[in-house]
């Protein structure tokens, strides 16, 4: 076999290798139903729910571990239950449930740096769990009201809440010290800010206030307000942005309407009717779509991020919320 036969073998030994690679990356939505109590998985491309997998009494929020193997439902009540739930993605069944007590009321769920991270509301905290050690390894409080919503930085060293009866975002900020002193700075916005999301630069926090319907944008370096936008985004739920970083898309609850702003000249570029009710948001991360939880209407809406319509529904059960995206390699 002369030289030029080995390379070509090699470079399609690598192909090959490339190409299996690919083949095994699986990619899942997954979407909670409230009312039914149930995690479904579904294929993205087909749109079509592979499983439904049965959770607890009262599901608001999910994410997926990095490695799209294992799912987290946050299982709220209100504040007054302490149950995480977790769920084999490939087998699609249910694994032990995480107590989170002390800790009340765990709603905001996020996965980073191996660890699940969750606002705890009923306690006015957040709280910490490891999955290699099934056990709450960390807390702080926050002392606001209804800490509600959560972000974490990819490496962990900085957490974002909004406090909705407080009016505030908490700032939570690592020293990189081994016993992880934590400080905290709280910034006033409007009353209901709930719905918020960190640019992918990582430079703003944009926030939505459901009271007055404005939106706060943050600094976050130098953790500061900037500006308030007069959205008249009434009933504002759940706020994202693209992933480009270009638009930012708002839900209202109260009204149905899907708001989409132009991140840069912070304009509205468009509203569009999505249903009676609007919540959770998802964002695919190659930028083709996004789905929009209409709770009310018991479906999904799929939006087209270059035309910026709706182009179909997708039903999960009844009072659909939390989004997750899971990719399993």
């Amino acid at each position: 076999m002369n030289r030029i036969t080995i390379t070509i073998f090699g470079l399609m030994v690598l192909l090959g290798e490339a190409c299996n690679a690919q083949s095994q990356s699986r990619k899942l939505l997954l979407a909670l139903s409230k009312a039914d109590h149930t995690l479904a998985i579904i294929d993205p491309a087909t749109l079509k729910v592979m499983a439904r997998v049965p959770v607890g009494e009262d599901p608001h929020e999910v994410i997926a571990s990095t490695d799209g193997k294992t799912a987290y439902v946050s299982i709220y009540g209100g504040g007054a239950l302490h149950e995480i739930n977790v769920i084999d993605l490939l087998a699609q069944k249910p694994l032990k449930d995480v107590d989170t007590r002390p800790l009340y009321g765990p709603h905001g769920i996020e996965f980073a740096n191996g660890k699940v991270w969750f606002s705890a509301e009923g306690s006015k905290a957040v709280g910490r769990y490891d999955p290699a050690t099934g056990k709450l390894d960390w807390s702080m409080g926050t002392g606001q009201d209804r800490t509600h919503m959560l972000y974490v930085s990819a490496d962990a060293k900085k957490i974002f809440t909004t406090n909705v009866h407080s009016g505030t975002v908490s700032i939570l900020t690592s020293n990189g010290k081994p016993r992880e002193d934590w400080s905290q700075t709280v910034i006033p916005v409007a009353r209901g800010c709930e719905g918020f999301d960190v640019s992918p630069n990582g430079k703003q926090l944009w926030t939505a206030g459901s009271d007055d319907g404005s939106i706060a944008v943050i600094d976050v370096e130098t953790e500061k307000l900037i500006t308030t936008i007069d959205a008249k985004a009434v009933g504002a739920n759940r706020l994202k942005f693209t992933p480009d970083g270009k638009m930012v898309f708002i839900t209202s609850l109260s009204s149905g309407d899907l708001l989409i702003y132009d991140a840069q000249s912070q304009k509205e570029r468009k509203r569009v009717k999505v249903g009676k009710g609007a919540a959770g948001i998802l964002m695919v991360p190659d930028g083709s779509r996004a789905f929009v939880a209409c709770s009310p209407d018991n479906y999904i809406a799929v939006i087209d991020l270059k035309t910026l319509e709706v182009t179909g529904h997708l039903e999960v059960g009844r009072s659909p919320d939390g989004l997750a995206w899971a990719e399993q390699r």
